[in-house]
């Protein structure tokens, strides 16, 4: 089953078709739907580590302002 969104920006692409054809066969994909597929499989995959990456700061920060308390009065 073939995914609308990709669908959608292959034929959005008019002049820059032959130019995104191109980079898409230089880096062995065998189709334009192929390479447009990984990109958007990437760039979800980029989402996904820095929203786990803020989470990891987050709770660091918070574990950091809890230990620094030395006395019970602050």
């Amino acid at each position: 089953m073939q995914n609308q969104e990709i669908i959608k920006i292959i034929e959005n692409l008019k002049g820059r078709r032959g130019y995104e054809e191109k980079k898409a066969f230089k880096l062995g994909f065998s189709s334009l739907y192929a390479y447009f597929e990984d990109k958007i499989l990437k760039e979800k995959q980029a989402i996904e580590d820095q929203k786990k990456e803020l989470e990891e700061i987050k709770s660091d920060t918070t574990s950091e302002k809890k230990e620094k308390k030395s006395c019970g009065c602050c």
